[in-house]
């Protein structure tokens, strides 16, 4: 599994100082899509919808409202 590229603006180019530690999104070689944000898995697994679960294994991550409108440009329609 590796990364092919960014999706959206570069942490530095939405205002953060260092660059570092902050929420971003790839696109993987398979298509599928990595998110680096906060776990906030403690705190909304209660919250889910009645028609959404969530195994185990994963988590529910939460980015900042501008890194995913930054991404929409790069993500295709289909």
């Amino acid at each position: 599994m590796n990364i092919v590229r960014r999706i959206g603006a570069s942490p530095v180019e939405r205002g953060s100082v260092g660059g570092q530690a902050c929420p971003d999104i790839f696109e993987l070689q398979d298509g599928s899509f990595a998110i680096i944000g906060t776990d906030k898995t403690e705190l909304l697994d209660g919250s889910l919808p009645t028609s959404a679960s969530r195994a185990d294994y994963e988590k529910i991550v939460v980015i900042t409202r501008e890194t995913l409108l930054r991404a929409k440009k790069d993500i295709p329609d289909v």
